[in-house]
This record gives C-alpha cells, structure tokens and sequence, in this order.
C-alpha cells in the first residue's frame, strides 16, 4: 500500500518545519459551482423564456462580472471577519495571561488533562507551554475557541473566487459566443461536464469515489438549471 507520505526522521522534519498552509479549495469550488450554476441558471431562463441570444449574452456576461465581483467581495469580508475576530480573541487571551496567568496556567493544565496527560508529564508540558506566550495563546486559541492556527488570506480568498467562478461560468456561454449551431443543447452538455469535473476535482479532498462526487456536483447543477429554465418557460408570456 502506498503512502501518502514519508515517515523517517529527516522527512518528518522537513515536512514539519514547511509549516501548514492555508488552503483555497472551498473558495474554488464553492466559486466554481456557483458560477457554473448562475450562468447556466441565466441561459435556460432565457431559453426557456424564448428569449433571443442577445439577451442571453448581455445577462450572462453581467452574471459574471457582477456576481463573480459580489461573490469575491462577499468571500473576502467574511474572510476578513473571521480573521478580525481571531485578533480579538488573541488581545484577550494575551490580557488575560498578563492579568490572571495563574487561572490561564489552569486552563492550559485542564486542556492537557483531558487530553490523558498527568502527574509530572502534565506539569512539565504546561510549564512548557506556559513559558512561551505566542505559544501559550496559539494552544488557547485552538483548544478554548477551536479555531485553525492556519488562516487564509482575504485577499486571496476572493481572487480565487472570483476566477474560479468567472472560468465556471464562462463556459456556458461559449456556444452563444461563438454562435455555434445547436447552442443550448452544447451549453447543456458542456455545463455538465464543467459540474463532474469539479465534483472528480473536489473528490481529492474526501472519501468519496471521483464519480459518486462528480454525479452528486451535477446533480445539484442541474436541479439549479432545470428550476431556473420551468421559471422561464413559465414566465415567458410576459416579455414580448
């Protein structure tokens, strides 16, 4: 059986001492879907409505500029806000060990315990968690809070996404761009593929087999689809 990585002492520490990186892949995919079903929504609305290509390509480019710009400004203040309230928290704890560093001491102490540490073993690993402040706030902030020592970077949450939803969401309007015959039955088609990929994409980072994630990311495109094209079709009397 292959594993995933090395386990000797100078593997070990090479890994270790790179440190944890922050990961983009929610900001992808959760880009990528969205834009891939937004645009696709605006397409089978239009289709669906009897509308013409023109109006296809004006609402779903001002999909992907607009919403792709809401999405990303969305992702990068809550992203901002998450790391505004770790600050906080941080100024807290920091008070705190100046102000009661006995009381924090018994925090960290009572973190170890119920982690199975005691006796001597946990006096000596609070004494040595509690000698090095960032240290000591760092344990307080992911033990007390739960929150990741790792954090993303706001700026780079919402450029990535931004560009995985603009890419997305492209991809449904190719064929009205192009003028291509038989458009909506090739956006159709290349708009599912773009959902399975992105499932099979996403299924790197879970448990789940590459097809039953690509199937369940295509399932959810294209129940948005088929409900924005019944709205449309259903609509479509009232546009001239």
């Amino acid at each position: 059986m292959t594993l995933e990585h090395e386990h000797s002492s100078e593997a070990i520490r090479e890994r270790f001492a790179k440190g944890h990186k922050a990961s983009y892949l929610q900001d992808w995919v959760y880009g990528s879907i969205d834009g891939a079903v937004t645009t696709f929504a605006v397409v089978s609305g239009v289709i669906g409505a009897q509308l013409s290509v023109r109006v296809i390509l004006i609402l779903g480019v001002a999909n992907l500029l607009a919403d792709g710009f809401s999405m990303a400004a969305g992702n990068y203040s809550a992203t901002k806000s998450e790391l505004d309230d770790t600050e906080r928290l941080r100024a807290i704890e920091r008070k705190h060990i100046k102000q009661v560093p006995e009381g924090e001491r018994e925090e960290i102490r009572q973190i170890l315990s119920a982690k199975g540490l005691s006796g001597s073993t946990l006096e000596e690993t609070t004494d040595a968690i509690t000698s090095n402040e960032e240290l000591w706030i760092n344990t307080m902030i992911t033990e007390e809070y739960g929150i990741s020592p790792t954090s993303r970077a706001p700026l780079k949450s919402a450029l990535s996404t931004f560009g995985a939803f603009f890419i997305a969401g492209a991809i449904p309007l190719l064929p009205f761009i192009f003028s291509l015959s038989n458009a909506f039955s090739l956006a159709c088609g290349m708009t599912a593929l773009a959902f399975f990929i992105t499932g099979m994409i996403k299924s790197r980072w879970s448990l789940a087999p590459w097809w039953r994630s690509g199937a369940e990311t295509l399932l959810i495109g294209g129940l948005a689809a088929a409900v924005s094209y019944g709205v449309g079709y259903l609509l479509r009397g009232i546009v001239d």
